[in-house]
């Protein structure tokens, strides 16, 4: 009995975190705040608690799942509305190294050492600090990098290069089943699908892994591959 009444519990739990999820906003854990983070953290925790109650109090930790989630969105449209309330629950982005310089009070701000900025210069690609003009510490805990004109890669207008725009590709099959919602809004049907899925030498819809069309006119057809590396 106290298995099942565990396994509803948890249902019940991921259902409100889910719920919580939509309310505060999608976001991917290299995105979230210092505030986010803690309270994210809380409500996980809170979660955990719920669907482990054996006994008749899973309401309370319900409701302060709702109150944290609550905190959230108020928090989030304080942010929105009041400028200076940011920099309070968000944080603010610090200059770590400017035009040769390092601001070592920044550093003791960010709880960053030398090492540590240095290894992110490494794998960002840059082993000289002299190929670096800024690095800021985002509010996110991220390290973004500007580096002078000349260290940047050349990019088609510096070569006075106009290439033509990409677009996106649509899917159009996944996992063997036809996306009909996006084929249609491409304008096509199954016939159409069909013949060029023949001019590629393929029959069997159920053989194709994906299948993407792009404004460009091309069908790009990738098959199932059953076998292991």
């Amino acid at each position: 009995m106290e298995i099942i009444k565990i396994i509803f519990l948890s249902i019940g739990s991921l259902a409100v975190l889910f719920i919580l999820t939509k309310l505060m906003g999608q976001r991917e854990m290299s995105q979230l705040n210092v505030f986010d983070y803690i309270i994210s953290i809380t409500i996980g925790s809170i979660a955990a608690e719920m669907a482990t109650s054996l006994e008749d109090n899973f309401v309370q930790p319900l409701v302060a799942m709702i109150v944290y989630g609550l905190i959230t969105v108020i928090v989030s449209i304080l942010n929105t509305k009041f400028v200076r309330l940011r920099p309070i629950f968000s944080g603010k982005t610090l200059i770590l190294y400017d035009n040769g310089t390092l601001f070592k009070e920044n550093f003791k701000k960010a709880k960053i050492d030398l090492n540590e900025f240095l290894m992110q210069c490494r794998t960002n690609g840059y082993f000289y600090l002299s190929d670096i003009k800024t690095a800021l510490l985002e509010e996110n805990g991220k390290i973004s990098f500007l580096p002078y004109s000349d260290k940047r890669p050349a990019n088609p207008s510096d070569l006075n290069i106009k290439p033509k725009d990409d677009n996106i590709s649509t899917n159009i099959i996944l996992d063997g089943k036809i996306m009909y919602e996006n084929l249609h809004e491409l304008g096509h049907d199954k016939i159409w699908l069909d013949e060029m899925l023949q001019k590629q030498g393929i029959i069997k819809i159920d053989n194709i892994f994906l299948a993407t069309y792009d404004s460009d006119d091309n069908l790009m057809v990738y098959l199932t591959n059953n076998k292991g590396t």
